[in-house]
């Protein structure tokens, strides 16, 4: 009977203090208090919880994970704290920033407890505390960029966001580990006109593409025509050198070939009958001579004596005749001034 009245009364008591706590408590930390577990002098703390104990109201101790052992109705567990990292929507707020744009930006927030004590009494709820002032770090900081840098550096106002978080947070034992803004909302009027500036953005880019490639395309002509003419002159000088040397060649061939007839006709000259020979070639290059008049021009100019072919033969002998002994004193006139400069060399040398 006894112990069947005593297992009401505490019932009784227990449902009493979890319908006060129950009216203490925001709706915020319901999530906090409905976890409490109840004081049977053995307790199991589980893994990554810390749970803060009271001795006849003032703090006690910090329980382990593992067995602990309490005293009844004086120890009570008026904390429970998770280690583990917590994470946290930011509800969605209004800001401006530097160049007066209304913003509609959210976020979420992750954090973890590292003192259990600052976290059960340096604040009454820690939770609703860093998201308060995760919103308020996150409007002053939005208000000290312009729009368009808000887009640009949002790992950079994520990383100050935490900076100032953990600053404030350090005397309530909870570490924000990052921060990360999920949307932004701007205006539609000013939604138009940054589709408008990406637009004109864009065809200025397509525009300065395309002069480039005008541009490009007409160096690249002009490098052609370049090269094209330089190579067609050095074909032309290559071709002109060519033709030169084809045509000296020619000319020393038919030196070659026309001092060879002169040397064989010389000495078919020195030969009997040698002049009977040149008398017969002389007249037949007369009569060659002849056949061709008037066929290139219609000017013509005839000797006196066309018909005395002998004549004509006589007199072409008698020049040859003349060249033939003239010749003879030449060569022997040119061997004696050789023999006086060889002579003069050696006197002016001893």
């Amino acid at each position: 009977m006894l112990r069947t009245l005593c297992r009401a009364g505490g019932s009784l008591l227990q449902q009493s203090q979890r319908t006060v706590t129950r009216l203490w408590v925001t709706p915020a930390q319901q999530r906090w208090a409905s976890r409490l577990p109840m004081n049977t002098m053995l307790l199991f703390v589980p893994q990554q919880e810390a749970w803060v104990v009271e001795r006849m109201g003032r703090f006690h101790r910090i329980l382990e994970p593992g067995l602990n052992f309490l005293i009844p109705i004086l120890d009570r567990i008026r904390y429970v704290q998770s280690l583990k990292e917590i994470v946290i929507d930011v509800p969605e707020q209004s800001a401006v920033s530097l160049d007066n744009v209304t913003l509609q930006m959210d976020g979420v927030l992750y954090l973890r407890i590292l003192d259990p004590f600052k976290a059960s009494y340096g604040v009454e709820d820690p939770e609703y505390a860093v998201t308060q002032l995760a919103q308020t770090t996150m409007r002053s900081e939005l208000g000290k960029l312009t729009l368009d840098k808000v887009f640009r550096e949002r790992e950079s106002l994520n990383a100050n966001i935490v900076h100032s978080i953990n600053q404030a947070s350090d005397e309530w034992g909870i570490r924000c580990l990052r921060y990360e803004i999920k949307d932004i909302h701007v205006p539609p009027r000013v939604k138009e006109s940054m589709q408008m500036q990406v637009e004109a953005e864009r065809k200025k880019r397509a525009t300065v593409l395309e002069s480039e490639g005008t541009r490009e395309a007409a160096i690249n002509v002009a490098e052609g025509c370049k090269q094209a003419q330089i190579l067609a002159s050095e074909g032309e000088k290559a071709e002109k050198i060519n033709n030169a040397a084809g045509e000296a060649q020619a000319i020393l061939a038919k030196a070659e070939a026309k001092a060879k007839a002169i040397r064989l006709l010389s000495d078919a000259l020195t030969e009997q009958n040698g002049n009977a020979a040149a008398s017969l070639s002389v007249a037949e290059q007369y009569v060659s001579a002849f056949s061709s008049l008037a066929k290139e021009s219609n000017t013509i100019l005839l000797p006196s004596n066309t018909g005395d072919i002998s004549g004509m033969v006589t007199q072409a002998m008698t020049i040859y005749s003349t060249l033939a002994k003239t010749s003879p004193k030449v060569a022997v006139e040119v061997t004696e001034e050789k023999s006086d400069q060889a002579v003069n060399q050696s006197t002016t040398s001893q």
